[in-house]
This record gives structure tokens, sequence and C-alpha cells, in this order.
């Protein structure tokens, strides 16, 4: 358990930038990606139900942050990822769902609890009975993270159009499981 880290609701407006130099560390964007995802994190945390939460360090610093809503059939995510669920029979997922958008870590603290408290904190205050998200289609920490919660695939192999790499899309039961 990450013992110097504090989770809590962030107004991630006002810290996108923080957010997304972690992002860009955690994921290995470009600056380029940094510029196209600000204004999409800004325009997402307009949407109902939308809420954040960040990991800040001791001494104030943006260390993580994970954000979501309640999922919609008409935003672009759900229409890309509609198909793949369908193929699968897993195309009711889409529905009466809280969407974990982002979920990011500083490597300098992954692998210590701080996505686990994000992850678990934001879905324990949803009013939906399950969560989806999507995730590079390898086995990384991340999916086993999401594993150990109690999400299972729904579709692999999922083609983003912006994205050189494939996902998968996994949903869980809420609350998610503890340890």
């Amino acid at each position: 358990m990450v013992d110097d880290v504090v989770v809590g609701p962030v107004n991630l407006a006002e810290r996108v930038d923080e957010a997304l130099a972690v992002q860009a560390l955690a994921f290995g964007l470009s600056a380029d990606e940094v510029g196209v995802r600000r204004h999409i994190v800004l325009r997402h945390l307009l949407n109902p139900g939308a809420r954040a939460l960040g990991a800040t360090s001791l001494d104030g610093r943006l260390v993580g942050f994970v954000y979501g809503m309640p999922n919609d059939r008409n935003h672009w995510w759900s229409t890309v990822v509609e198909p793949y669920l369908r193929t699968n029979g897993a195309a009711d997922w889409l529905d009466d769902s809280f969407v974990i958008t982002e979920l990011h870590v500083h490597p300098d603290f992954q692998g210590r609890g701080a996505g686990r408290r994000l992850i678990t904190q934001i879905t324990d205050s949803a009013e939906q009975p399950r969560s989806i998200l999507s995730a590079i289609d390898t086995e990384s920490p991340a999916r086993g993270l999401y594993r150990k919660l109690g999400y299972e695939d729904l579709a692999e192999q999922v083609h983003f159009p912006s994205a050189a790499l494939p996902y998968a899309v996994m949903g869980a039961p809420l609350p998610l499981r503890r340890r």
C-alpha cells in the first residue's frame, strides 16, 4: 500500500496538464498526443456524471489519476467497441455501466497500490451495477490488476482508429473485488 500518497477528489480540469504529464510518462505519449488528449479530457469532463480522483504525493504533486462517467452508447468509445462486444454477446455491458475512461500512475509509484485505490474508490461511488474499461491487449501489470479486481475480458483485439496497438474491453460487476 502506498503510505505516501493521498487519494481523493481532484479538479481534473484545473490539473489537466499535470495529469497528462503523468499519462505521458506512464503511457509513452508524444507532445502532439498530449495536446490532442488535453482537449479530449476537458470535453469528457463536461459529460453528465463525469468525475475524477487524484493520487497526490505528500508534497502535493499529482502522481496518478482516474476519471470516468456513466456510459453513453452515443459516445465515440461506445460506438467503436459495440460491434466487438456484440460479436461476443456482450453488447449489454454498454448499458448501465460506469466507464473508467483513463487511469494512469506515475512510473515511480506503480506497483504500490495507488492504481488499485484510485479505481476502487471511483467505482465505489458509482450508481451503476458494473464497470467497463479498455486496456492495451497485452498481458501487463494493469490487466493483471483489473483481473484481480474482478474485470474479465469482454472483447479482445479491439482496434481504435488512432491507436497502433489493439485493446481489450473488460467488464466487472460492482463493487470491485477486494483482496
